[in-house]
């Protein structure tokens, strides 16, 4: 088998499918790719069993078709060293030899028998299945907006990844760790079905860095798992079992106390002041009253101490005081994106919800924390 591939593009290749590649598999031929060549297409899979990502890309002077398995790490290792120009690569399907030759230049390894690989997840589970297409842009959005919020407790699986919520009229995509919520409402797109399923974290990282804005995604949907496919990428992914809790009971209804605040002037404050917080528990305290924000922390065992204020605007005459850990507050006013930032209040007690000022049309984005008990300001 003999075929000519562009080393760059090749490259390219290896390094997106090489991501869904555990550092350690249990099963050692998971550490190779598979290549299948047909078509004059290459197609290269890699696989951590859980997870099956593929992409393809052209090849010229094709003698031959047949798949075969190589090692990941070298190969990707000898494509990055390679010059931007058209290599030669030949595989003797009696020794399973593999030979890279380039202007000046040769690379030979060993390979192994395609049929060695694993099944890909659909092969395995030929099931029905629902189809939806949404944009890379809405897809990326989804996961953007989320991902910071899903579990990292595996005595709580179910939220280890981010619940998508498919309802005729739009996808709710929603993650929570017991201690903040995110909830991402898209009608930008109707899908036409009725569905529910827990993507994992590792897939969802995955197509977020490798999936265009611009690109259009289809997602066929089964029982335990779903393909979401590109032009040039697949990917195959199992769902998480369990059942999600039920987000919009957990939402508040009212909160009656409104604060509008300029998102990077807040930013910029909570990181400053969030240098002298306690490491056991971030506390940082705050105090909304006279149309400004007030933070304050301290940490008696070292004996340091921060304090700041912001100009916001505050609805009410009456004072709040509320305490929030300094990291995930970072977290939200990194991952909204408005100018200003519109903070709802009720009470010290209870949790606070964090929204951008103005929504894209068609979608909505709401942020809840719980608050951490605090004495006084």
């Amino acid at each position: 088998m003999k075929f000519n591939v562009a080393s760059k593009a090749l490259y390219a290749t290896l390094a997106g499918v090489s991501k869904v590649i555990n550092s350690k598999n249990s099963i050692t031929i998971l550490d190779n790719f598979l290549w299948k060549v047909e078509d004059n297409m290459l197609k290269i899979t890699a696989s951590d069993t859980e997870n099956t990502l593929s992409a393809t890309l052209p090849i010229s002077d094709v003698d031959g078709e047949g798949s075969f398995c190589v090692n990941a790490r070298r190969i990707c290792d000898i494509a990055k060293e390679l010059p931007d120009i058209d290599a030669k690569i030949t595989v003797d399907e009696n020794t399973h030899a593999m030979q890279i030759e380039f202007p000046g230049g040769v690379f030979d390894m060993m390979t192994l028998e395609g049929i060695e690989y694993p099944r890909t997840i659909e092969e395995e589970n030929p099931e029905q299945t629902m189809t939806i297409e949404i944009s890379g842009s809405a897809l990326v959005h989804g996961i953007e907006n989320t991902i910071f919020a899903a579990g990292t407790d595996e005595i709580r699986p179910q939220m280890m990844g981010i619940l998508w919520d498919i309802h005729p009229e739009g996808i709710t995509f929603v993650t929570t760790d017991t201690r903040r919520l995110v909830k991402y409402v898209d009608n930008n797109y109707a899908p036409g079905i009725t569905a529910s399923f827990i993507f994992p974290i590792k897939p969802a990282v995955i197509l977020k860095a490798l999936v265009g804005k611009e690109e259009k995604v289809t997602i066929c949907i089964s029982t335990h798992s779903a393909i979401f496919s590109t032009e040039n990428l697949t990917l195959n992914c199992r769902f998480i079992k369990g059942k999600y809790p039920d987000y919009n009971r957990v939402i508040p209804k009212s909160n009656p106390y409104e604060v509008i605040v300029d998102r990077a002037a807040a930013l910029t404050a909570l990181r400053r002041v969030s240098v002298c917080t306690d490491p056991s528990h971030g506390l940082v305290k705050f105090r909304f009253a006279n149309d400004k924000m007030y933070l304050k922390v301290d940490d008696p065992n070292m004996n340091t101490f921060a304090h700041e204020e912001v100009p916001c605007a505050f609805s009410s005459d009456h004072e709040i005081v509320i305490g929030f850990n300094a990291n995930y507050l970072i977290e939200i006013f990194t991952t909204l994106s408005t100018d200003n930032v519109v903070i709802c209040l009720a009470d010290s007690s209870r949790p606070g919800l964090f929204q951008p000022d103005e929504n894209p049309a068609n979608t909505e984005l709401v942020m809840l924390l719980m608050p951490m008990g605090i004495q006084e300001f």
